[in-house]
């Protein structure tokens, strides 16, 4: 008959923390790529001052690595039967755990008002062409997304004719009625047809928006930084609530 303290959840808790290691190790390796933004959509996060995303991403790198840590002595812990070293497990455990909450929830609530609203939109307006350091910024990353991307806009060219932008009071309608950046180039960057992007021919002129690039992006840190997260922390809970169980009957 079994003794007390023998439950049987030891085989149970190492492989538990194998888990957790594991996808510390992933979610330290996830949210390093998500704070280096490949997808360089930070400017419009960081002037309209709603980058929490990363910052969620930064307290992510810290969770990932301790979880890998506290992982290795978990196993370590479940092992030897150390009460002194399963009571260290389960506080240190508690508070990555409360870090790594707050990770999830920032990220994740600051994706819906970026995402949901017409925040990028009032930002590209007001900013785009604007000689303040914060226009300036503004300014490359529209630049550099409409021609990478091939897209003009958040929804498409007109968002710069039905709305006033700081765009338009620098170049009347009749000029320009669009960035020439919203049209289409050859292999050398240069303007295929300048006239027919002018008064909109498809073929000279991307007519996509750019909102679906920047969702993506934006989704995409969500996932690894939020989402993700809370997928662990479903699983360490299981894992310490074993942790508990078996410390109070060893």
């Amino acid at each position: 008959m079994a003794e007390k303290g023998n439950s049987g959840l030891v085989p149970v808790i190492v492989f538990g923390n194998v888990v957790i290691l594991l996808c510390g190790l992933a979610l330290f390796a996830e949210t390093i790529w998500a704070t280096t933004d490949p997808y360089y959509v930070y400017p419009i996060l960081g002037v309209t001052g709603k980058d929490d995303v990363f910052a969620g991403g930064w307290i992510g790198i810290f969770c990932g690595f301790s979880f890998f840590l506290l992982g290795v002595y978990g196993i370590m812990a479940a092992v030897k039967s150390s009460r002194t070293m399963f009571m260290v497990y389960l506080v240190l455990m508690m508070i990555v755990y409360i870090f790594e909450c707050a990770s999830c929830i920032t990220s994740f609530t600051h994706r819906d008002y970026m995402v949901n609203s017409n925040v990028v939109k009032a930002q590209m307006l007001s900013r785009f062409m604007d000689n303040s350091s914060q226009g300036m910024e503004i300014t490359r990353f529209w630049k550099r997304v409409m021609l990478e991307r091939q897209c003009c806009g958040v929804d498409g060219p007109q968002d710069w004719v039905d709305y006033s932008s700081t765009f338009r009071i620098l170049y009347p309608e009749s000029v320009a009625p669009w960035p020439f950046w919203c049209c289409t180039r050859d292999n050398n960057f240069q303007i295929l047809n300048k006239q027919a992007c002018q008064v909109g021919l498809s073929p000279y002129l991307f007519t996509s928006g750019c909102k679906e690039h920047i969702e993506h992006a934006i989704d995409s840190y969500t996932w690894g930084i939020s989402w993700f997260g809370f997928a662990i922390l479903m699983w360490t809970m299981l894992v310490m609530f074993a942790t508990m169980y078996h410390y109070f009957t060893m």
